[in-house]
């Protein structure tokens, strides 16, 4: 999906730079936009879930110290740390898109 994104944000700052932007050509890229905003909801649905999880299982880790949930609790963060920064970059590729958008 990064490289999915940045392709299309590339090839849309190309257009902008020749001048080469239609109606038909805003058109799509709203479509683009909004599936990209629905991939973006999504993952923050995703990254609250594992960090709610982790949350939870940290608390359980405290609270009752068996190696499983310490365990379970690792895995999950170790699973956030990329959800937070995948989130990140298409929360500001979208942010780009916009400002491409009124440019254009």
């Amino acid at each position: 999906m990064k490289k999915q994104i940045k392709e299309y944000i590339k090839e849309v700052e190309e257009k902008i730079y020749k001048n080469e932007i239609t109606q038909e050509y805003k058109k799509d890229m709203l479509n683009y936009i909004s599936f990209y905003q629905h991939e973006r909801l999504i993952h923050l649905i995703v990254t609250l879930f594992v960090g709610i999880c982790a949350i939870i299982f940290f608390l359980a880790m405290l609270y009752f110290e068996k190696l499983t949930i310490t365990i379970i609790f690792i895995i999950l963060i170790i699973l956030f740390i990329p959800y937070i920064f995948h989130y990140y970059f298409l929360e500001n590729s979208i942010q780009k898109l916009y400002t491409l958008y009124k440019k254009s």
